[in-house]
């Protein structure tokens, strides 16, 4: 049978260690700079319950189907999806959608580790003093004086993609897992010692009702963010928790399993929001989102409070580790496939691949200098430029890769999933990887799986595009 499989490539010692990776996936910069914010501008404790409804209804289903399909097929993505579709008397072109996820992986991996190599030099920044005492001009020019810096830049992403296929190369359990078991519980550490801080900076309270006042008139403006944070949070659509799931133990309960990562990564995201905007507050600041927060309000507010030098390190490596256990999820996909399609070493094989990404990522790195002018996507008076340098209009080379993937690739990939585990495995088969006993519960996850999350994920997907 499928689930009798056994991947090749290794298996996790418990459902704890899936857990611990599928948490490191989903936990990345987005939880830190992006959803607190989102809470308190959308409603607080309103949206908080509304962002859980819509967990519930499209990030889960999805994660669950990913989980699903990874354990029965116990290969890499593309093979898991071929191999069971044939299985299942389906098309083999199933695959295709764990290969448009796997290409997807990659290209948000190769501009990722530029912006989380910002943190390395932060890290050095913090650790050196360079931002005590710093006004917001000053906290400004540092930021820019670091993005217009190709070379700078281009050593940060460099040390960062070699990490990451540090950790890939070593194997499995060599590698992934030794090295969650220690980045997870150091993540959690970090954030619990920056959120006893906060509650040292008297403004606590004050960073408390900013994230959780209960205010129903603004959800209905943030229902469309608090269901793509949903989809995009937890790192689906580009099978990075479907090979981990092929890793998974047999006997492990999915769904218990995934329902533990979707509450702990918004567990750590509140948890985020709690430690940072009292300490944002403590300094008179406004808060924010985006990389503004991370990389000039927040530098602003550690320069000017007591221990901020301190705090403000442990702030950094915080962001570092996020990144990177999130970044080794992005590159795991493509390194299990290409090492089953060429039977070459997982060291040959990651090299090639995080080289690969390396060199896609220096199109980021010059899109915030030498190449800040080259525009593509120009829609002008005269026509369409594929190209076009200094143009009014277009994207940069890193806006053009952050929206192919995020606003079309992932969501067609999440929906892909979806549909594949609802209408293509056959509901024994989803009986028995779900292995949920009662008959109205199981009915439910299937039709979640079938039609809520994938109408879910269509609203974003239009919502996207029409940005």
């Amino acid at each position: 049978m499928a689930s009798d499989k056994v991947s090749i490539h290794g298996a996790w010692a418990s459902r704890w260690v899936f857990i611990l990776a599928a948490t490191g996936s989903a936990v990345g910069l987005g939880n830190i700079w992006k959803f607190p914010y989102m809470t308190g501008v959308y409603g607080g404790g309103a949206f908080v319950v509304m962002y859980l409804f819509c967990i519930a209804l499209v990030g889960v289903p999805i994660m669950l189907a990913e989980t699903m399909i990874g354990r029965r097929g116990r290969q890499s993505p593309v093979n898991a999806m071929k191999s069971l579709a044939i299985e299942a008397g389906a098309s083999k072109h199933w695959s295709l959608a764990a290969l448009m996820g796997m290409v997807a992986a990659l290209l948000i991996l190769s501009f990722y580790s530029v912006v989380a190599g910002w943190s390395l030099d932060y890290i050095i920044g913090m650790g050196r003093g360079d931002f005590t005492g710093i006004s917001a001009d000053g906290a400004g020019a540092a930021f820019g004086g670091l993005t217009s810096d190709p070379w700078r830049l281009t050593l940060w992403h460099s040390l960062f993609m070699l990490v990451t296929g540090f950790v890939i190369a070593k194997g499995v359990v060599a590698g992934l897992e030794r090295s969650l078991r220690i980045m997870m519980p150091l993540l959690f550490v970090l954030l619990l010692v920056l959120l006893g801080y906060s509650f040292t900076t008297g403004h606590f309270r004050e960073g408390f009702d900013f994230l959780f006042h209960f205010d129903p008139s603004k959800v209905q403006d943030g229902i469309l963010a608090a269901m793509g944070h949903a989809f995009f949070t937890l790192s689906v659509g580009v099978g990075s928790i479907m090979v981990y799931g092929a890793y998974m133990p047999k006997k492990a309960s999915i769904g218990a399993t995934v329902l533990t990562v979707g509450l702990l990564d918004t567990l750590v995201a509140l948890t985020a929001g709690l430690a940072l905007f009292p300490i944002v507050f403590a300094a008179g600041l406004e808060p924010g989102g985006g990389p503004g927060l991370m990389f000039v309000t927040l530098p602003i507010a550690f320069g000017n409070i007591a221990f901020g030098q301190v705090m403000g390190l442990v702030f950094f490596v915080l962001v570092a580790v996020a990144a990177w256990s999130s970044s080794i999820s992005m590159l795991e996909p493509a390194v299990a496939y290409f090492v089953e399609k060429t039977g070459r070493s997982r060291a040959q094989v990651t090299a090639a691949l995080a080289l690969l990404c390396w060199l896609v990522g220096m199109g980021t790195v010059l899109s915030f200098n030498l190449w800040a002018e080259a525009k593509f996507f120009v829609f002008a008076e005269d026509g369409f430029h594929l190209l076009q340098w200094g143009a009014e209009g277009g994207k940069t080379f890193f806006d053009s890769i952050d929206y192919f993937t995020s606003r079309i690739l992932l969501p067609l990939g999440g929906l892909s999933f979806a549909l594949f585990a609802g209408w293509v495995l056959s509901r024994d088969a989803v009986r028995e990887e779900l292995s949920i006993r009662s008959p109205l519960l199981f009915n439910l996850a299937l039709w979640l799986i079938r039609i809520v999350a994938p109408i879910g994920v269509l609203i974003v997907f239009i919502a996207e595009l029409s940005k």
